[in-house]
C-alpha cells in the first residue's frame, strides 16, 4: 500500500501543478522553446512607421523573448508543501483551525438503506477498512435498535477503537447513536465504552413540523429533554457527547441558538447540524452554519458539524458550504449510501477539499485517499448497493474516456480531462500494468496483481481465491482485472459460511420443464441434495435450495450484470430477500420495528451457479442474523433470571 498522507490543497490536481503560468490575460504556448519571431526579410511595417526590427529591439520585445525561452521544471511546478499532521484529538476543540474531522456514518445511516443490512462480521471488516482510510470518527451503529447491533458496535469498539490500523498511527473515535432517552443512551454507552475514544451521539427533533406532528411536545419540553439527556450521557463517564437537532435546516433560528446553548452548558462537545430532509440550498446551509457560529453563546467550546441528506442532489455541495462557513466536522458515508436518496459522499467531499483546497481557505482532512477505491468496493459488496457507472470519483466511468476528442487530449496530456489522478484514490488502470494473467500464471504473479489492485488478504483467503481463479483461467484465455475483482468479491467479501454450494445441475429449454438438482454442505458438514422444477433454471435451483434450508423467504430483487465483454464473461448476480426472521430491530429516527432485508452477491461464468451463490450469500446473512438475535435473547433472558435470583 502507498504511504499515508493527509489531504493537502496543493497536491492532487493535474491542472494546479502543470498548467503553464499566464502572461497577462493569455497563456503561453505549450512549448516556449520553439517560439520564433518574424525574419528580417519578412519584416512588416506598422501603422506608426516602426519596422519589425525596431520592435524586436524594444524593451517589451526583449521581455517577450525572455518569456519564450525554456523554463526550468522547478520554476514551472511549485513544490507542494509537506503533508500536515493530524492534530491531537480533543473532543471539543481542534488546535489547527484548517483541519476538518471526517465522521463516517456508513455503518449506521448508510446501513439504513433498504437491502443494505450487514452482519456483525461484515460491519467489523468495514470498520477496520474505515480506520485504514483514516476517518476521525466511526459511527458504528444504533445500539438500542437490536441486541445484534449492540454486539456489533461493542466488537468494533474493542477491536478497532483501541489499536491503530492506518499508517499514521491514528485510532478513530467509536460512536453510537441514541435518541434522547435513558434506555438508548445506556445501550450506546455499553457498546462504545470499550473504545479508547468513545462517543455518544444523541438527537431530538427541533423543527416546528417535527415537534408538533412527531414528538407532540412544546419547544420548552424539547429543550429540557435535550439538556437533561446530554448531561446524563456525560454523567455515565463519556467525555465526548455529540448532539443533533434533527431537521435543523427547517428549524427556527432563534430556537436553534437557544437549544444549542443549553446543550453546550450540559456538556455537549460537538453540535451536529443536520439537513435531515435535504431541503436547503448551499448558500442557505452555509448561512445557517455561519449564523450558528455567530449567535450561539458558548459555541467556542464545541465543534460544529454537518450532516446533509441528498434528496435534492445537494448533499456534497451543502457539506462543503458548511465547511467553508466554519463547520469542522463533516458527516458522510462511503458511496453516499443512506436513507432515501442517501447522504453526502465521503469520496466526493474529501476529494473536493483535496483538489480545491485553495478555494476552501486551506482546509484539509486526515483521509488517506489512496484507500478510497478499495473501501468503496468493500462497502458495495457488503451492503449489496452497487454505485451507478457515472458516480463521481468511484463510478466505473469516472476515469473512462471514450470520446475521440477526450482520448486525443488524454494521450497528449492527462490533465486535459482529469482534474484528479486515479492514483490519488488508489485506482490503477488495467492498461498501465505489465502483468497479463492467464491459466499459466502462478501464485506469485496472481498475488502481485492483487497488490497492484490494492488488495491485502490473508494466506488462507488467497488460497481460497486462487482455487477459484484457476477454475476460471482454465476456461478464459485472459483473466482481466474486472474478473479478478469479481472473483475476489465473491470469495472474500462474503458473510460467514453456514450453507455452501457443492454442486448444481440444471436443464432447461423448449422441450420440457426446467429442472435443477442442488447439493449443499450444511453447518455440520453434512451434504444434502434436493431436486425441483421451475419456470426456468434459476427458479428451479432456488426452489431446490429452499427445500434444503427450509427458511421461508421472499425474493425482493434479482439482477445480473456481465463483468466484461464476450461470451466467456463472468456474471455477477445480486439478490435481496426478506424472511420470517423474528427480531426487535428499530429504526433510528422513527423507533418503529421493521423486518430486515438481506442482500447477497455471487459470481461465476455460469449464470445458474452465479445465481445460486448470490441466493446462498443472502440466506447465510439471514441465518447469521437470526442466530445472533437468538443468542443475544438467550443471554438477556439468563441475565434477567439471575438478577431475579
Amino acid at each position: 500500500m502507498a504511504s499515508s498522507t493527509l489531504s493537502s490543497p496543493a497536491k492532487p490536481c493535474y491542472s494546479a501543478a502543470k498548467t503553464p503560468a499566464p502572461i497577462g490575460n493569455r497563456l503561453p504556448t505549450q512549448n516556449p522553446a520553439t517560439t520564433t519571431l518574424p525574419s528580417r526579410a519578412a519584416a512588416p511595417r506598422f501603422a506608426h512607421g516602426l519596422s519589425a526590427a525596431a520592435v524586436r529591439a524594444s524593451p517589451s520585445a526583449r521581455r517577450l523573448r525572455a518569456l519564450a525561452r525554456p523554463v526550468r521544471a522547478s520554476q514551472q511546478q511549485p513544490q507542494p508543501p509537506p503533508p500536515r499532521r493530524r492534530p491531537e484529538y480533543v473532543p471539543n476543540r481542534i488546535d489547527d483551525p484548517n483541519y476538518v474531522r471526517i465522521f463516517d456514518t456508513t455503518l449506521r445511516d448508510g446501513e439504513q438503506s433498504p437491502g443494505a443490512t450487514m452482519t456483525s462480521a461484515e460491519k467489523l471488516v468495514v470498520a477496520r477498512q474505515l480506520a485504514r482510510l483514516g476517518v476521525d470518527i466511526i459511527e458504528a451503529g444504533f445500539p438500542a435498535s437490536s441486541p445484534d447491533d449492540l454486539d456489533a458496535v461493542r466488537s468494533i469498539a474493542i477491536e478497532v477503537g483501541n489499536a491503530p490500523l492506518g499508517e499514521d498511527g491514528h485510532v478513530p473515535v467509536i460512536c453510537g447513536l441514541s435518541r434522547c432517552n435513558r434506555k438508548d443512551i445506556d445501550a450506546a454507552w455499553e457498546a462504545v465504552r470499550h473504545a479508547r475514544r468513545p462517543r455518544i451521539h444523541t438527537f431530538i427533533a427541533t423543527s416546528e413540523i417535527h415537534m408538533q406532528h412527531k414528538l407532540r411536545k412544546t419547544p420548552e419540553q424539547v429543550v429540557a429533554i435535550a439538556s437533561e439527556m446530554v448531561a446524563y450521557a456525560r454523567s455515565l463517564g463519556c467525555p465526548d457527547v455529540e448532539f443533533s437537532p434533527e431537521d435543523a435546516g427547517r428549524s427556527n433560528r432563534e430556537f436553534l441558538y437557544h437549544i444549542l446553548e443549553e446543550v453546550i452548558k450540559a456538556g455537549a462537545t460537538t453540535l451536529n447540524i443536520p439537513d435531515t430532509v435535504g431541503y436547503t440550498l448551499p448558500y442557505e446551509f452555509g448561512n445557517l452554519i455561519a449564523d450558528i457560529k455567530a449567535n450561539t453563546p458558548g459555541i467556542e467550546n464545541a465543534i460544529i458539524s454537518t450532516h446533509c441528506q441528498n434528496d435534492l442532489g445537494l448533499a456534497t455541495a451543502n457539506t462543503l458550504a458548511g465547511a467553508r462557513a466554519g463547520a469542522r466536522q463533516l458527516e458522510v458515508t462511503i458511496n453516499g449510501i443512506g436513507e432515501r436518496a442517501g447522504n453526502a459522499s465521503l469520496e466526493e467531499v474529501v476529494m473536493a477539499i483535496k483538489c480545491r483546497g485553495e478555494l476552501l481557505d486551506g482546509l484539509y482532512t486526515g483521509i488517506n485517499s489512496q484507500h478510497i477505491t478499495l473501501t468503496s468496493k468493500m462497502v458495495q459488496e457488503h451492503s449489496g448497493l452497487h454505485v451507478q457507472p457515472h458516480k463521481a470519483i468511484v463510478g466505473a466511468n469516472a476515469f473512462a474516456h471514450e470520446s475521440g476528442i477526450h482520448q486525443d487530449g488524454m494521450l497528449k496530456y492527462k490533465g486535459t480531462y482529469e482534474i484528479i489522478s486515479p492514483d490519488d484514490i488508489g485506482l490503477t488502470r488495467a492498461n498501465e500494468f505489465g502483468i497479463v494473467l492467464g491459466k499459466l500464471s502462478g501464485r506469485h504473479a496472481v498475488r502481485s496483481k492483487l497488490v497492484e489492485l490494492g488488495y491485502e488478504i490473508s494466506d488462507k483467503e488467497f488460497e481460497d481465491f486462487f482455487k477459484r481463479y484457476k477454475e476460471v483461467a482454465e476456461k478464459k484465455k485472459r483473466v482481466t482485472d474486472e474478473d479478478i475483482e469479481a472473483l475476489l468479491s465473491d470469495e472474500i467479501f462474503q458473510p460467514k459460511v453456514i450453507w455452501s454450494l457443492a454442486d448444481v445441475q440444471a436443464t432447461c429449454g423448449t422441450l420440457g420443464l426446467s429442472t435443477a438438482t442442488v447439493k449443499l454442505i450444511g453447518p455440520d458438514g453434512e451434504e444434502k441434495i434436493a431436486c425441483s422444477v421451475g419456470t426456468g433454471p434459476v427458479d428451479a435451483a432456488y426452489k431446490a435450495v429452499d427445500q434444503i434450508i427450509q427458511i421461508p423467504t421472499v425474493l425482493r430483487e434479482y439482477g445480473m450484470t456481465s463483468v466484461t465483454e464476450g461470451i466467456d464473461a463472468i456474471a455477477t448476480t445480486r439478490v435481496v430477500v426478506t424472511g420470517d426472521v423474528t427480531n426487535n430491530s428499530k429504526h433510528a429516527l422513527t423507533g418503529h420495528s421493521f423486518n430486515r432485508s438481506f442482500s447477497g452477491s455471487g459470481a461465476s461464468m455460469d449464470v445458474v451457479v452465479s445465481s445460486v451463490r448470490a441466493y446462498l450469500s443472502a440466506l447465510n446473512k439471514m441465518c447469521s442474523f437470526a442466530g445472533a438475535v437468538k443468542a443475544s435473547s438467550e443471554v438477556s433472558e439468563s441475565t434477567r433470571v439471575q438478577s431475579k435470583e
